[in-house]
């Protein structure tokens, strides 16, 4: 079946929440968890939830930053059971194509090192290492691209 994009709705939060915990300690510092429950409740401007036979298997959401002329893609996450299957590529490809539509020319991710080869294969570029940043052991990965 074909996977669903649509926008996050807080009946949603709960599954949500749980596919975090899914990818924690691997892709995500358990301690980051407090940090995703405040943006969805109170910085996500822009919030996605990829379902695949009615299950939420995926999520992802945008920031704007009007005066920089860029959006940021945050908090993307997929069922480790649906690592390595395109699911990931789509959700970015779709956020992609939502930031193009608003005429934003410049993207931006905030990932770890343990994520950064998933966005440099989708054309982003690396412009910043903090060691750290996000916990021990997660650095951030600050990429950037453009959109044509």
């Amino acid at each position: 079946m074909t996977p669903i994009i649509r926008k996050y709705k807080d009946r949603d939060y709960q599954e949500v929440i749980s596919l975090l915990q899914a990818n924690c300690p691997q892709y995500f510092a358990p301690e980051e968890i407090a940090d995703f429950e405040k943006y969805l409740k109170e910085e996500a401007e822009d919030y996605f939830v990829l379902e695949l036979n009615g299950e939420i298997i995926g999520a992802g959401g945008i920031n704007y930053y009007p005066s920089e002329k860029k959006a940021r893609l945050a908090w993307d996450f997929l069922s480790p059971k649906f690592h390595g299957q395109g699911y990931g590529q789509q959700l970015v490809a779709y956020r992609l194509n939502w930031i193009r539509k608003k005429n934003y020319p410049r993207v931006e991710v905030r990932t770890s090192q343990k994520a950064a080869g998933f966005y440099q294969k989708m054309d982003f570029n690396l412009k910043l290492v903090e060691v750290d940043f996000w916990a021990p052991g997660f650095d951030l990965h600050l990429m950037e691209r453009d959109l044509p």
